[in-house]
């Protein structure tokens, strides 16, 4: 049983490690604006 408590410890520490980085970048990384241009090949059209 021990080694399930610490496989599950250790789970739940790199969950918790994972979550921590998606929160830290959702909350202090700020997007930048710009300019997207993307162009369309009208070979696909009228088909």
């Amino acid at each position: 049983m021990p080694t399930l408590t610490r496989l599950l410890i250790v789970l739940l520490i790199l969950g918790a490690l994972g979550y921590g980085a998606v929160y830290s970048l959702a909350t202090f990384v700020e997007p930048r604006e710009r300019e997207i241009t993307v162009r369309v090949k009208k070979d696909g059209f009228g088909r």
